[in-house]
């Protein structure tokens, strides 16, 4: 792995955000100076920084330093570099920049020029043709930078400021740079904030660009995404394969975080503002999650009822020295502090100004002050508290429970679609057929079954490898990961078609289309968040209901494929005292309940599952002291509840495959650690009494020889449903009887 050095410039203020965003993409030998900070890393990590870095400014890497006094060393100096190795082509284009700080060359345009003539002559010499000069987007931009009289000869791989992100297609007067606007954000935790549900509103948000950059930062979106050019693009080392495959995941990502955004909403008294605001969310395909509409400041307060309980109030306010009267901007102040006090009193708040004195015309409580530059202008950005955190709206937004769960898949099979068709290429166009087909026929067993969630495709087509589930009137999407040699910038134009293609097929609003990329979880990531939206519903599985949440967690709640299983302790339930292992959100536990178990004890090591068991059986209306919750590392309690002497007639366990959580006393493999731990469960077993025993891990071995005191019967086949019949590895599953 060849390792390079490279300098990524930021503007005053960005440098902390820039250090911290490098070391988040893994970067770690870096080092933080005036305007820049300088790292050691691969290609594909420059690159990842232009594509991922909200507040950078370029990224360079350099390739040449020497000393240069005059013109004539400054010459000498850059054909001591083999520009062949940079810039090849016979019609290729070149640009230059040129700063000098503190050196005796100090005429910028001369010192350019100067480079320009030694890069071409030698070219000429070579080749016998030369480059020509394109300002714009040439296919090598050259940076040098003279300080001291010491030259730093390096190529310029962001090729133009990466603050210009390619969505900004109509501007509004003295708009805010996206880099800033980011760096406003990202101060003000927003990212935080909105895997939180937090809502953002900029009530005078001119062309959008606070609207769109929390939209990029909730929904997991490359900030370069949307730019065709890159300075490295046309470059003759090029690292192809690595920006493919960085461009792939951005794309994943993308897809999947646009599940989670939360409410975005802007406006702005100028009409004009609004329709420039509107066009460049448009250009960065978010026009269907921001909701912009002309409306002056203190109109905000009508709808302060319709927003979210908690969020940010962000603003690019007029400045005294655009409007000559700094007076002026009294009221404005006093009404943004009013409109949260009164309205929206658990709101934060981040305003820009170039007279910090006016914040304190809000009221508000201050908790920090940043320096940043906004052009020219050296302003400072306010961030205020939240006037009461424990403040909640009376008109809060319905949960989604409240959401209708009627099965309408079936009748809608054959009505006209609600989104116009796309064109498609061949393979989407099998894709959708299929999907149509599954629907179809699954839609009729489902309402047959009583079921509104149930899964309709299972990577049914090689290119589409998906899993798709229905629950209620949402979708839910997850990616299994591609293989290592399928190019992945086709996987995600898959994808993307999958994405456009559910929708029409299915007949559901794309905001109800739910994407995550399906991988092998270890540890506790199993239980880590990836969002905190709330938005769970219910859902109704064999006449019994259970909360789920598309959004905020790597599973939804509820193991479709286990729904058999759960019905097997349903039928074998009554009258009998019930242990659930590793128990997860408790649906095996519901079902005992309503099966007629005479007692419950539910255990797992996650309180959000536990809490979550709790409710699904407080929404079947079962909760009762007879069935208990314990909080618990499984394999260190089964210790502790032998030596109690407990004792079950049925237990159900499903442990994860693999787990090396910190909350456990010792890592934990399902395919080694089987015998011990099925051992123990069956010293809690009364006679006669069964375990049922599941596994999802594919290459799975049960050890019968070793586990011989139980009578052994194989269920895997009696437990698989018929949305998962296409894939019979889903799950294992045996019953395990005490002589």
């Amino acid at each position: 792995m060849t390792l390079h050095k490279f300098t990524v410039t930021a503007a005053r203020g960005m440098l902390p955000l820039l250090t911290a965003e490098l070391e988040q993409f893994g970067i770690t030998k870096l080092k933080q100076e005036a305007g820049s900070v300088r790292f050691t890393g691969t290609l594909k990590q420059a690159y990842q920084v232009c594509l991922w870095s909200r507040v950078a400014v370029r990224v360079l890497m350099p390739i040449g330093h020497f000393a240069a006094e005059t013109p004539e060393q400054l010459y000498a100096g850059i054909q001591t570099i083999n520009w062949s190795d940079h810039i090849a082509a016979e019609d290729a284009t070149l640009a230059v920049d040129f700063n000098s700080f503190r050196s005796k060359i100090n005429h910028t345009q001369f010192g350019a020029q100067k480079v320009k003539d030694a890069i071409v002559d030698q070219l000429r010499e070579q080749f016998g043709h030369r480059p020509s000069v394109d300002l714009f987007q040439p296919d090598l931009r050259v940076n040098v930078y003279l300080k001291h009289n010491q030259a730093i000869v390096s190529l310029d791989l962001s090729g133009d400021s990466l603050h210009k992100r390619g969505y900004r297609v109509q501007n509004t007067d003295a708009p805010l740079k996206e880099n800033l606007a980011a760096a406003i954000l990202l101060t003000a935790q927003w990212p935080s904030l909105a895997r939180q549900g937090w809502g953002l509103v900029d009530p005078m948000c001119g062309s959008g660009t606070f609207l769109i950059e929390a939209a990029m930062m909730a929904a997991d979106i490359a900030p370069g995404m949307l730019r065709d050019y890159f300075g490295f693009l046309y470059w003759p080392q090029h690292d192809k394969t690595a920006w493919h495959e960085l461009k792939a995941d951005a794309e994943r990502r993308r897809l999947s975080g646009l599940a989670r955004l939360p409410v975005i909403k802007g406006g702005d008294q100028d009409p004009q503002a609004v329709k420039a605001a509107q066009a460049n969310i448009a250009a960065a395909g978010l026009a269907e999650h921001i909701e912009v509409s002309e409306r002056r400041l203190l109109d905000w307060t009508a709808v302060s009822r319709q927003l979210p309980n908690q969020g940010l109030l962000v603003c690019n306010p007029p400045y005294g020295t655009r409007m000559g009267n700094v007076h002026e901007l009294h009221f404005l102040f006093e009404s943004i502090g009013n409109i949260l006090q009164e309205n929206l009193p658990a709101w934060r708040s981040a305003v820009i100004t170039d007279n910090a004195s006016l914040g304190k015309f809000t009221g508000l409580t201050l908790f920090d002050q940043v320096p940043f530059d906004n052009g020219p202008i050296a302003c400072e950005v306010l961030y205020y508290r939240a006037v009461d955190s424990r403040a909640t709206s009376k008109n809060a937004r319905p949960s989604a429970s409240a959401w209708p769960q009627a099965n309408k898949y079936e009748e809608e099979a054959e009505t006209p679609q609600i989104h116009a068709p796309v064109e498609r290429s061949e393979q989407a166009q099998m894709f959708a057929n299929r999907l149509q087909k599954n629907v179809k026929h699954l839609a009729k067993w489902a309402r047959k079954q009583g079921l509104d969630c149930y899964r309709v495709y299972d990577a049914d087509l090689p290119d589409y490898a998906v899993a798709i589930d229905i629950y209620g009137d949402k979708v839910h999407v997850q990616e299994y990961a591609p293989p290592a040699e399928i190019d992945p910038l086709k996987a995600s134009q898959r994808l993307d078609e999958v994405m456009q293609i559910v929708p029409e097929v299915l007949s559901v609003s794309r905001q109800n289309v739910v994407l995550k990329l399906r991988q092998r979880q270890r540890g506790s990531n199993q239980y880590e968040t990836q969002a905190a939206l709330k938005q769970r519903f219910a859902v109704t599985e064999n006449g019994l209901q259970f909360w789920v949440n598309l959004t905020d967690y790597l599973d939804t709640g509820l193991f479709l494929d286990h729904r058999l299983t759960r019905q097997y302790l349903m039928e074998n339930a009554r009258g009998k005292s019930f242990l659930n292992l590793f128990a997860y959100t408790g649906s095996g536990t519901v079902y005992a309940a309503a099966g007629g178990a005479a007692s419950s004890l539910t255990v797992d090591m996650s309180n959000t599952y536990l809490q979550w068991a709790q409710d699904n059986l407080q929404l079947n209306q079962l909760d009762g002291q007879q069935h208990q919750f314990i909080r618990a590392d499984v394999i260190a309690w089964l210790d502790k509840a032998i030596a109690d002497g407990l004792q079950f007639d049925l237990v159900f366990v499903d442990p994860p495959t693999f787990s090396n959580s910190s909350k456990m006393s010792d890592i934990f493999d399902v395919q080694r650690d089987h015998v011990s731990m099925l051992s123990k469960i069956g010293q809690l077993v009364r006679p006669n009494g069964q375990i049922v025993f599941s596994t999802n891990r594919r290459d799975f071995k049960l050890d019968e020889v070793a586990l011989n005191t139980f009578v052994i019967k194989d269920m895997t086949k009696a437990t698989l449903p018929t949305d998962f019949a296409r894939n019979p590895k889903i799950h294992y599953c045996w019953s395990l009887t005490k002589s």
